[in-house]
């Protein structure tokens, strides 16, 4: 693309009309820029169009915007595999043009369009900076004297924030060689001139701060913004490793440090904005002086006293509003870090502790209106930050985490003054229980956020207080309390009490309370009847010692009509119709109570009539989860105790699982998939019609295609083929489901999905109906092994032939693979089986193969031949590894590689419905032991030859293994002759 008067006027024109109100020039405009934006040159164009100062400022702003992001997708090529759409890059010589240009313009522009080109420089410094644009950094830092000079602070702001932009790489990228060179190759040219104008821009605060009034702030602006760039900057050069520079003029940079936390800006900080400035530059200090104190706490000891005070004095003074939380927060995180060092006796002197407490950390603790307005509006984001320790940046988390940080090493000092405070708060809400509500909230909310929780465990613990007590006499008023919509947040965070301690609740004292605990889920709140769910949910959970349930079937079923009723009814509330904690809730009910034909009934009702819903337009995948598990377990809990039930929970599930079939519902078809082959499975052959409408549809290639289905397909197709294995051999059918395995069987991402398929068929089929196919099978098979053979290919080709050895026997397994390659069983024997033996896992995968295998040394003519000795011999070395040795000590297998061309494309994710699961079948419900089978095995056919065996282990077994091998004989009393 020529830059001409023609091509600016194209451009002109196109960006005027992306700014139309109107669909039609918006939409074209935007067609021929992404036609345009193809041809060589194009960015350059659009580039010039920005520094042309005739162009209305709108244009040139949207201009600015469409280059920043040209430069995203096209840098770079993209490889991405998964990419929808590839853009051809841009040529070197229009990067080089871009790059000599973009500097100087951004600094001539306005600060809308150099906002824009700040990004779009820091996209290519991103990818070339500093190998491939060794010019950037010195002619930013050219443009930075020059703009110091004439205090351009427009120009100087603009510098710094594209510098701060290309240096944030040393915070997030991992420590190399290649990162520190280029570290060393910014610090040496730019670690000077950042203190350059750092401390000149000190000077002019100072000067215009001593002005009548605390100068003007339109003055002070830019300089405040300046130098929280120069702390961003000084944040990322310190992050990998303290600089020699920085360590030789650290006293300059402290000292100016200190001077933003302990000074007041009058004139600037009597605004909002002005202050929200001052306390982004203060934060931004914070930043740095908590860093520096946990990686460089040798260098910064001398400044931290002072630095502890300033701190300290600006948190008793930061007020409640929203808009300061950043610098309280960050100004906490410092003290916290200082109370877990070496340096933690500045808070042993005497009143320290108390002052903290009552000044800092009380004040953070207590509920704001921003709280309250947060729990009303978006209770999904109030439980995330309240139950689920999202809230690592909220006052309140931090000023908790302060007190624990502190109570590392004065444990007892923080227990007695926090829970005095615990008791003052509590006496104060007895006085006035209407005006004093948030102080309970807040004594509840120390106890709660300082318990200690083990670790990797759900068991809670506290110092502050007798928990069975403070239970007793804190909470249980609130859940007892008959207005359940009173002081909802009150009652939020005595549910999340009782929830957090319900292991030291004792039963009759928590059971006492489950009908409040029901009563509490028709609560208006979303939040408290979201918290009274998941209270009932993990109560259900507590185990005793010894792992036995604490709460049984027997102790909650009688609730569990009136239960399920509320839960159903708390799906009803606004913005609570796809509540996650309530479908949780309702499937463990559903995993422990008795469900009888009163319960299930409407409850299927209940969840297929949500599911319906949630199929027009599926938003919450945890609650789609727990809904089709909730489903699954009442299908099997209920089916199992009444099969009567089977053509009731058809009759309703089948219209919501036909509808995700025929909508094509994507995120539910795996589920659909797994719950019709639960059903599938619950029926007596012969399977009804509607059900082989199903199986038809399933044997369509087209029904493969997405690879997300594919795992509860074969899962489906697996159920077809045990309940209805003679239908399978009708109408051609066997020859789809062999096509089916074939195609999956030949990638590496899906070879295990086949061999379940395969596995199936051979299980279910008679050997008659197979003997036909197996040529063609086994030609499958070898195929695969000879182009691409990875571990688990092997260990499963192991299991089917196994599996095919003990329902078909050992003469059909050696005929069928001959009759492909003559001699191939010995072969495959030698080079694969006796080789992968070792690696299988499984208590049913290792018995079958451990059986197999003895059969085939015990009965197999080929291997009981006198040539095959050898074979033999290390057919038993493999057997006995396999049975004798622990999975750790004989399995070392590679983790394979992805073939990632065969994920090429958006697919949606599999997720298994643990209650729909496949039961495991044992093929070998006969064999109790494979190690008893095995030398029983071998004593049988020793005492057929005598002599000949003992010579064959001696001269092919291990040391280890004979010695294992004459252990087992021992242990079970067997001899080998």
């Amino acid at each position: 693309m020529e830059w001409n008067a023609e091509t600016l006027q194209f451009l002109s024109q196109c960006f005027l009309h992306t700014l139309s109100p109107q669909p039609e020039p918006r939409r074209a405009a935007e067609s021929s820029l992404a036609e345009a934006a193809d041809r060589p040159n194009y960015g350059l164009a659009v580039l010039r169009l920005v520094a042309e100062p005739s162009v209305d400022e709108q244009i040139r702003q949207a201009a600015a915007v469409n280059f920043k992001n040209h430069l995203k997708t096209r840098w770079v090529p993209s490889n991405d595999p998964n990419a929808s759409v590839t853009f051809p890059p841009i040529l070197d010589p229009e990067k080089d043009q871009i790059k000599t240009l973009i500097v100087s313009l951004m600094l001539s522009s306005t600060p809308r369009i150099q906002s824009q080109l700040s990004e779009a420089l820091a996209v290519i410094g991103k990818h070339d900076f500093p190998k491939s644009w060794p010019t950037l950094l010195p002619e930013l830092i050219s443009n930075l004297q020059k703009a110091s000079q004439s205090s351009d602070y427009a120009s100087i702001n603009g510098i710094l924030g594209t510098a701060n932009s290309i240096f944030k790489k040393f915070r997030y990228q991992y420590k190399t060689n290649d990162l520190l060179l280029d570290l060393k190759y910014c610090l040496d040219n730019f670690a000077a001139p950042l203190l350059e104008i750092f401390l000149k821009t000190v000077s002019l605060i100072d000067s215009t701060a001593a002005a009548p009034g605390g100068g003007p702030p339109a003055t002070l602006r830019p300089l405040f913004e300046s130098q929280r760039l120069c702390c961003r900057i000084f944040f990322s050069l310190n992050f990998q490793e303290l600089p020699e520079f920085f360590e030789d003029h650290m006293r300059e940079w402290m000292g100016e440090f200190r001077k933003y936390l302990t000074t007041n800006y009058l004139s600037l900080e009597s605004s909002s904005d002005g202050l929200a400035l001052v306390d982004e530059l203060r934060a931004a200090v914070c930043e740095n002086i908590s860093f520096y104190m946990e990686k460089n706490e040798e260098e910064f000891q001398g400044y931290l006293n002072e630095f502890a005070s300033a701190v300290w004095s600006l948190l008793t003074n930061v007020s409640q509003s929203s808009s300061r939380d950043k610098l309280a927060v960050t100004a906490m995180k410092f003290l916290t870090t200082v109370s877990t060092s070496v340096h933690h006796t500045l808070f042993a002197n005497e009143g320290v502790l108390p002052q903290i407490c009552q000044s800092i950390v009380i004040p953070n603790v207590r509920l704001r209106d921003e709280d309250e307005e947060l729990f009303e509006m978006n209770y999904i984001e109030f439980i995330r930050r309240d139950m689920e320790g999202s809230d690592l940046d909220t006052r309140r988390r931090i000023a908790c985490e302060l007190l624990k940080g502190i109570a590392t090493n004065y444990k007892k000092q923080v227990i007695d003054i926090v829970s005095v405070q615990i008791q003052s708060l509590l006496s104060s809400f007895a006085t006035n229980p209407s005006a004093n509500w948030k102080d309970k909230d807040c004594a509840i909310y120390l106890v709660v956020s300082l318990a200690t929780k083990k670790a990797g465990g759900t068991s809670v613990s506290t110092d502050l207080v007798d928990v069975q007590s403070f239970f007793l006499s804190v909470i249980v008023p609130e859940l007892q309390s008959q207005d359940v919509n009173a002081f909802p947040m009150l009652k939020a965070g005595s549910l999340k009490f009782f929830t957090m301690f319900r292991g030291l609740i004792q039963k009759p004292v928590a059971f006492q309370l489950f009908p409040d605990l029901v009563r509490f889920l028709g609560a208006e709140s979303n939040v408290v009847h979201s918290y009274a769910a998941s209270c009932i949910e993990k109560l259900l959970l507590v185990k005793d010692e010894g792992g036995k349930a604490r709460y049984t079937s027997a102790d909650i079923t009688p609730f569990v009509p009136v239960l399920m009723n509320n839960l159903f009814n708390a799906l009803k509330f606004p913005e609570s119709e796809e509540n996650q904690y309530i479908m949780k809730c309702i499937l463990r009910v559903l995993a422990v109570a008795d469900i009888s034909s009163e319960i299930a009934g409407p409850c299927i009702v209940g969840l297929t009539s949500i599911l319906n819903e949630v199929c027009k337009n599926p938003k919450n995948p945890i609650f789609n989860h727990y809904l089709f598990e909730s489903v699954a377990i009442l299908v099997r809990r209920a089916c199992e105790r009444d099969t009567s039930l089977i053509s009731a929970f058809e009759a309703s599930l089948f219209p919501s699982l036909q509808t995700i079939l025929a909508t094509d519902v994507t995120e539910f078809l795996p589920y659909a998939f797994q719950l019709l082959a639960q059903l599938v499975e619950l029926n007596k052959p012969p399977i009804s019609p509607s059900y082989m409408q199903i199986f038809v549809l399933l044997l369509t290639p087209e029904s493969w295609r997405r690879s997300s289905n594919v795992p509860a397909l074969v899962r489906l197709l697996q159920a077809f083929l045990q309940k209805a294995p003679h239908e399978v051999n009708q109408e051609g059918r066997l020859n789809q489901v062999l096509g089916i395995f074939n195609m999956l069987v030949s990638s590496a991402s899906t070879d295990e999905q086949g061999f379940y398929v395969l596995n199936t068929v051979i299980e279910n089929l008679e050997y008659g109906v197979l003997s036909p196919y197996m040529s063609n099978i086994w030609n499958v098979l070898f195929m695969r092994l000879q182009n691409n053979r990875t571990v688990k290919f092997q260990k499963s080709l192991v299991i089917f032939m196994s599996l095919f050895l003990v329902k078909h026997g050992a003469q059909n397994l050696a005929d069928t693979m001959n009759a492909v390659q003559a001699n191939i069983f010995l072969v495959i024997l030698e080079q694969f089986w006796i080789p992968n033996l070792k690696l299988i896992t499984g208590a049913i995968e290792l018995k079958l193969t451990a059986v197999a295998s003895t059969r085939l040394i015990c009965e197999s003519p080929v291997l009981l031949d006198a040539a095959a000795a050898r074979v033999w011999g290390k057919m038993l070395d493999s057997i006995v590894t396999l049975l004798s040795r622990p999975e750790q000590d004989r399995i070392e297998e590679e983790p394979e590689m992805p073939d990632i061309a065969e994920n090429v494309g958006y697919t949606a994710t599999f997720v298994k419905l643990y209650n729909a699961g496949k039961k495991e079948d044992d093929p070998l419900t006969d064999v109790k032991d494979p190690k008893q089978f095995l030398v029983a095995s071998l004593a049988k056919l020793s005492a057929v030859n005598p002599g000949r065996y003992p010579q064959i282990i001696n001269e092919n077994l291990e040391p280890a293994n004979q010695t294992a091998l004459l252990q087992l004989c021992t242990t079970y009393n067997c001899q080998i002759v």
